[in-house]
């Protein structure tokens, strides 16, 4: 695969994240913990991490935040949605290479949801200067398990028609795509 059709891959990637970021916005979440979201642009980052190397998952991450960011947030979004973005990330990439013969993509996906629940608490505890703040992870992470399970289902799925596309087999052999 040539450098312009990854570029366009990834692009078309973040293209799927921000619309899957922006009809989560317009749902009614009904979760009772405020800002507790379903995270469906989750589901192409784990997907990118299965694919990509540790390089391109994370230019497609920061690339979604940035672009939803002006799409619609906040500082203070961006501030939450970044540190709990590279947290998850981290240790999807880093559960994914440790138990790979152990842990299902659904794993790597509840790892990340959890993990991007203490990235949010931590920047809210700095931002809010008050570690009390701490007591409302364990409600977050509930919620959190519960959409990482999600995520995870959905792309298990999706990496089964990912592989089934033409251009799978171009992307694991060539240098710059890496299962990792």
């Amino acid at each position: 695969m040539k450098k312009t059709q990854k570029l366009t891959f990834i692009s078309v990637l973040v293209a799927q994240a921000l619309i899957l970021y922006l009809i989560e916005r317009m749902l009614p979440v009904p979760f009772i913990a405020p800002g507790a979201k379903l995270g469906l642009s989750n589901i192409v980052t784990v997907v990118c991490l299965y694919i990509f190397n540790l390089r391109d998952t994370f230019t497609v991450i920061i690339l979604r935040i940035i672009l939803s960011t002006l799409f619609g947030g906040t500082l203070s979004s961006f501030l939450y949605s970044i540190s709990g973005g590279i947290l998850s990330f981290l240790a999807m990439y880093f559960i994914k290479r440790l138990g790979k013969d152990y842990i299902s993509i659904i794993g790597v996906s509840i790892t990340g949801a959890f993990f991007h629940n203490v990235g949010q608490v931590l920047i809210a505890a700095l931002v809010i200067h008050n570690i009390n703040i701490i007591v409302y992870l364990p409600i977050l992470s509930i919620a959190g398990i519960g959409t990482g399970f999600f995520v995870g289902i959905t792309s298990r799925y999706l990496m089964i028609y990912v592989k089934k596309l033409p251009f799978y087999s171009t992307i694991n052999n060539n240098n710059y795509f890496k299962g990792d």
